[in-house]
């Protein structure tokens, strides 16, 4: 089994980063394999609502990150996504992929997926960020994995993560409920199937 942890912050290695590795860590000491996925720094684009995508189960962009991410996210068991926070909220670059990523994601194949939402914050915003973060897994159809606190760490810069303790212990924690929750889904019984279509409201001239 293996959970993919996307670091989508800028930085390569820095808070966001050394947050997911403590988690990895925890995955890794439970055998699950664990894989770190960074976004980068070269500009993405932004969903245009085309709904190509339904056709051919993939960003109809092909020139930034996205669908090498997309296809990370079907191959794993598990997802965890990682961000820094920005004015409390999530970084926008890691929306833009992750509004693109889920949109496409109409053969349903993140269903029943565990995930969870790793933030790293200098000292407000991470509960806001959670949010957002958290309502990509549960419009998708993927338990929500939690820890003992929420899942955040707070610092400017990787050597403050690494000296928050409570912080690291929550990753921990939150690496541990991951392995054991893929571990009982992986023994235990079948998920419910989806219905065969997916229903949407749409109201016109009033009904």
């Amino acid at each position: 089994m293996k959970v993919l942890l996307i670091n989508g912050s800028p930085n390569n290695d820095g808070c966001t980063f050394t947050a997911l590795s403590e988690v990895a860590g925890a995955l890794e000491e439970n055998d699950i394999k664990a894989e770190i996925f960074h976004i980068g720094n070269k500009p993405v684009r932004g969903c245009i609502g085309c709904g190509k995508c339904k056709q051919v189960g993939k960003c109809v962009f092909g020139d930034d990150v996205c669908n090498g991410m997309i296809a990370k996210m079907v191959e794993a068991d598990g997802i965890v996504i990682g961000s820094p926070v920005y004015f409390a909220g999530p970084n926008g670059a890691l929306c833009a992929l992750l509004d693109r990523a889920f949109y496409a994601n109409y053969a349903r194949t993140f269903i029943h997926k565990p995930g969870a939402a790793v933030v790293s914050c200098r000292r407000m915003g991470a509960s806001a960020t959670l949010d957002r973060l958290n309502k990509y897994f549960t419009i998708a159809q993927m338990p929500v994995v939690s820890s003992q606190y929420w899942n955040g760490v707070h610092g400017i810069e990787a050597e403050h993560v690494r000296a928050d303790l409570e912080g690291l212990q929550t990753m921990r924690v939150l690496g541990r409920n991951m392995a054991w929750l893929l571990k009982n889904i992986k023994e235990g019984t079948k998920p419910p199937q989806p219905e065969a279509t997916r229903e949407f409201t749409c109201f016109h001239d009033g009904k």
